[in-house]
């Protein structure tokens, strides 16, 4: 896919970018690049292979999943001006 001028300057406009008009060759042979690599992608034969999360067979080391910090729970409740049923009660701010 080319681009021209044109469609770099569409694109700036459509991201909110302010791209002055000497920068623009610069922008456009970068997007260009982009492209062709992508069209380049494209066009590799991936039938048969299976998507992977990782390019190499790895295991994550998992650990137990054990509570650090102490349960303060009651404690913080019991001095909060509202509580019920373990919830904070808060007033009514949107109508």
């Amino acid at each position: 896919m080319s681009l021209n001028l044109a469609d770099v300057k569409r694109i700036a406009h459509l991201a909110r970018i302010a791209v002055i008009d000497a920068e623009m060759p610069g922008y456009l042979q970068q997007l260009s690049n982009i492209l062709s690599l992508v069209e380049e992608m494209q066009a590799v034969d991936t039938t048969g292979i299976e998507p992977m999360a990782h390019a190499q067979d790895l295991v994550l080391r998992l650990r137990d999943d054990v509570a650090t910090e102490p349960d303060l729970r009651a404690k913080f409740q019991a001095i909060a001006p509202q509580v019920e049923s373990g919830l904070y009660l808060v007033p009514k701010v949107i109508e």
